[in-house]
């Protein structure tokens, strides 16, 4: 499945919270939401390449059409629990500056959209993830939605690392 993201007239200002599309996915049970501008397309699971000597939270890299994409997972990144490779279990390919990163999740729902309305502060404490990492909150039905911040879930110090490990990768291939 691929998006088609936003032109780039229309970002957001980075760590800002507005009305507008985010894509919504499950880890660990709990409901989470990336803005659209940030995700290139969706891809089932495929066997990672490991990456000796990087962060835990990367889980491998992949070979994108040619490119070497690493994959984080999300849960480790939060302090949780690997994510478990289950049927729906998903990798989101996303651009945080100017790196594609895979997000490893354990599936993605789809895009909805949330108006000024629907947007909370983010919360002081509960999340079991750290407040920095979070935009806000997003009212839906009963339940909220946690909206990340893509930029400080991934800080350009994770990025770098990110990066050389796919080029040293890409390096090694053939």
């Amino acid at each position: 499945m691929s998006i088609t993201h936003r032109a780039a007239d229309d970002a957001q200002p980075a760590g800002g919270l507005e009305a507008g599309r985010y894509l919504t996915f499950t880890l660990h049970d709990e409901a989470y939401a990336l803005d659209i501008f940030h995700v290139i397309e969706i891809i089932e699971y495929r066997a990672l390449t490991a990456v000796p000597m990087a962060p835990d939270f990367v889980r491998g890299v992949i070979n994108l059409r040619g490119r070497a994409v690493p994959v984080v997972d999300l849960a480790i990144r939060f302090g949780q629990r690997a994510t478990a490779v289950a049927r729906r279990t998903s990798i989101m390919i996303v651009r945080s500056g100017d790196q594609e990163i895979g997000i490893l999740v354990d599936m993605v729902n789809k895009v909805v959209g949330f108006g000024p309305g629907d947007l909370e502060p983010p919360p002081t404490f509960g999340t079991g993830i750290q407040p920095e990492f979070i935009s806000g909150m997003a009212r839906r039905e009963h339940d909220f939605i946690i909206v990340l911040d893509l930029e400080r879930t991934l800080s350009p110090a994770d990025v770098a690392v990110l990066s050389q490990a796919g080029r040293d990768l890409a390096d090694e291939s053939p």
